[in-house]
């Protein structure tokens, strides 16, 4: 998770610059996640200007509807009875001419506060505007993280709101939210309103109660019971995911191989260290808590490497039919079903 921690890092001290007073020439601000983006450029539009300044002094501009060259004669105005102007391109990535900025980048006026917002795209680093951007400004790059990152990012971002969250909540909140961390903020905002003041531990219980998602028939549930071999209640969960409006058998196909190819990975671990420690262990359950462990001990029992290679071609099949291949009559939530009777028989 080195780089969402870059990132959020990088985020911080920006902020807090911003809110000093400190401002940069140029913001470039860009990557396939845009919460941070976002999170920096709603702060210097929030900061670079007083109330007075901004009918004057402020232009937001959005991609689609602007050239490079109206762009760059907004940032080479002066301000008006003000210390500094303030000039936005959100949605920056849809400029068929981006890339021509980089003739006032390199020489941009310090009295201009110039953001460039790309959302969900980034520019090419081998050119100009990237370069010149680097030289005389700020550049910003946000990744989106892996689907096994996000309750370990769910939990740094619960304390940085002075509140702490099980592991089994982040868990949960995660599988809710997919790795969308503006959809975390929100509902994180929406959670901590409704539970008590002075709260200071969320349980998985409170999201369920909160978020509208219940733990029972959920993914991260389905692969605990297939862990254990459970097989009635295995199947229950997924017919229930199935019959769920929201489901997807794409992203739970996605979500199982996940799981299965970090038990894959544990099995290969163990079959040649049979008490692995702690540091190898970490090292092939990337991004697991150290809560859930036992439950991958489970696992591996039930599915050792040649088991766990068969799961993992099952879901290479599932994926496929989930898609649109070769399903016959079948209904997504009926192909969940066959498949987790399947990995139970392994």
């Amino acid at each position: 998770m080195k780089e969402s921690v870059n990132a959020a890092t990088r985020c911080r001290e920006l902020i807090g610059k911003i809110k000093d007073g400190e401002f940069s020439p140029i913001y470039l601000l860009m990557g396939d996640e845009p919460y941070y983006p976002d999170l920096i450029c709603d702060a210097v539009i929030e900061n670079a200007l007083d109330e007075f300044s901004r009918d004057f002094n402020e232009t937001i501009r959005y991609g689609a509807d602007v050239d490079a060259e109206t762009v760059i004669t907004d940032a080479r105005r002066f301000p008006m009875m003000a210390e500094r102007q303030l000039v936005v391109v959100k949605d920056a990535q849809a400029m068929r001419d981006l890339e021509n900025l980089s003739t006032y980048c390199e020489n941009p006026l310090d009295s201009t506060i110039l953001v460039l917002l790309l959302r969900g795209a980034t520019v090419d680093k081998r050119k100009s505007l990237y370069k010149h951007c680097s030289k005389n400004g700020v550049v910003v790059e946000s990744n989106s993280l892996r689907d096994y990152e996000m309750p370990g990012w769910i939990s740094q971002y619960f304390s940085s709101r002075g509140v702490d969250i099980s592991p089994d909540a982040a868990a949960l909140l995660a599988e809710y939210s997919g790795t969308d961390m503006s959809k975390i903020a929100v509902e994180t905002d929406k959670l901590l309103k409704n539970l008590p003041e002075g709260t200071t531990k969320v349980s998985a219980g409170d999201i369920e109660r909160n978020v509208g998602i219940s733990r029972e028939f959920s993914v991260f549930e389905l692969t605990k019971e297939l862990s254990f071999k459970n097989g009635a209640k295995a199947l229950r969960i997924a017919s229930r995911l199935g019959e769920s409006p929201r489901f997807s058998m794409p992203m739970t196909v996605g979500a199982l191989f996940s799981y299965f190819s970090r038990v894959l990975k544990y099995a290969a671990l163990k079959e040649k260290t049979r008490f692995p420690d702690r540091a190898q262990t970490a090292a092939v359950l990337q991004g697991v808590n150290p809560y859930f462990w036992k439950e991958y001990d489970v696992a591996v029992s039930n599915y050792p490497v040649r088991k766990s290679i068969a799961a993992i071609s099952l879901l290479c099949e599932y994926d496929y039919k989930g898609k649109g291949g070769e399903t016959g009559e079948a209904t997504p939530g009926e192909l969940l079903v066959e498949l987790v009777l399947k990995l139970l028989n392994l």
